[in-house]
């Protein structure tokens, strides 16, 4: 990690800068994976299993296999897997939009109806670690929300993914990844059904997979790296490292931020990462190239930067720090409220707006699975006292057929 003078324009402005554009290169790679997928259907995407992650076997996971899986885990883990569902299920309850009925004037309502969506793609990694917490983040909200076919696909199921995807009641499980499998999600293929939206975390190509179909299919956000900006002057410096260095062990392209106004804080922070991080090649790489202190000359100044920089994970030390406007995907308040606590238990979503997205949006919630409606009933008598509305505002922008459609109702 290195340390930059919050005065030092230059530096900082790199680091509010250092989001990943996009890579040509895997752009174009996806694009061929993902024209191959929809065009061939399943024998395209057997041939991407089997050339990346050695499937054998068929793509998907029966029920049978999922149950055994789930059975070989280890009960605290197990135990772990249903606590963690609950909260997730708690909290995503209270995030569905409301639907209501209003009069606007007399003989005219508008209700608001709230529908879910049929049937949701969630996309679990498979690559350095099994994650069943990504799949609980994903498949819990949407059930919740009352989606009925929920799908997963993850390269490799471990067991631990397994026992989550019975917790979360996921209706299919399939043994694919990376950009082939969000091409059959999109897009659909006589095994894999399409599905109206995409979700969940991956890696680049997951990513340029998802930004490609979005055109096509919804999805959560486009994602980039995990980050954590945590703003700090008098918390346990051993604290602050170990959450730095818990951001890092995600990926060597992973940002962990500390930006505090003590100087001798600072230095003290980054004196201990290195000696917390030995041995772990992934947290050194990503702590070298993208671990940073900042120091400004206040707290205001460094949460104002904080905002700037919008990022994924936000860690404060004080109730004080956020009596404020915020720009984070998630804010944890406190020495206690440990950004891993987020990741599990505490039934908040971790799947989170990166690279600055925070500036205009929130986590993933059950209000990503539905669809907002508005269902309008006018009668004669509503539709006269709107007249005054419509007709002139109808004229004034040339649409003369538009007030003639209301014309002839009220002659």
């Amino acid at each position: 990690m290195r340390i930059i003078d919050g005065r030092d324009r230059r530096a900082v402005n790199r680091v509010a800068a250092g989001r990943h554009g996009p890579d040509r290169r895997i752009e174009r790679r996806v694009s061929a994976i993902v024209g191959r997928v929809r065009s061939e259907g399943d024998r395209a995407l057997i041939a991407f299993a089997r050339r990346f992650v050695d499937l054998r076997g068929p793509l998907e996971v029966s029920t049978q296999e999922i149950q055994a899986g789930a059975s070989a885990v280890a009960p605290d883990v197990r135990r772990a897997i249903r606590l963690a569902a609950r909260n997730i299920a708690r909290v995503a309850s209270r995030q569905l939009p409301k639907p209501f009925e209003l009069s606007t004037v007399p003989g005219v309502t508008v209700e608001q109806r709230i529908e879910p969506l049929a049937r949701v793609g969630c996309y679990v990694p498979g690559g350095r670690f099994p994650l069943p917490s990504s799949l609980l983040m994903t498949a819990v909200p949407a059930r919740v929300a009352g989606v009925k076919e929920i799908l997963v696909v993850c390269p490799r199921p471990e067991p631990a993914v397994m026992a989550a995807a019975l917790e979360a009641g996921v209706t299919r499980l399939f043994r694919i990844g990376g950009a082939h499998a969000v091409a059959a999600l999109a897009y659909g293929t006589k095994t894999v059904p399409r599905v109206d939206k995409i979700v969940g975390p991956g890696n680049q190509y997951v990513a340029a997979a998802k930004t490609l179909v979005s055109a096509d299919c919804a999805i959560d956000f486009h994602a980039g790296p995990t980050e954590i900006v945590i703003v700090a002057a008098r918390s346990q410096p051993e604290w602050v490292a170990a959450d730095l260095i818990a951001q890092a062990e995600h990926d060597p392209d992973a940002r962990s931020v500390l930006i505090t106004w003590n100087a001798r804080y600072a230095a003290d922070v980054v004196r201990r990462a290195p000696r917390l991080s030995v041995g772990r090649d992934i947290v050194a790489r990503s702590l070298a190239r993208h671990g940073v202190a900042i120091v400004t000359r206040s707290a205001d100044e460094a949460m104002a930067l904080a905002n700037r920089l919008a990022p994924e994970h936000l860690v404060v030390e004080s109730e004080a720090l956020v009596r404020r406007p915020i720009t984070a995907g998630a804010v944890f308040v406190g020495p206690y409220s440990a950004q891993a606590a987020g990741d599990y238990a505490t039934g908040s979503n971790h799947v989170l707006p990166t690279s600055g997205a925070a500036r205009f949006r929130g986590g993933l919630s059950a209000a990503d699975f539905v669809r907002v409606m508005s269902v309008q009933r006018l009668t004669r008598e509503g539709l006269g006292r709107l007249a005054e509305t419509i007709l002139p505002l109808a004229r004034a922008e040339g649409l003369a057929a538009h007030a003639r459609s209301v014309e002839v109702r009220l002659s």
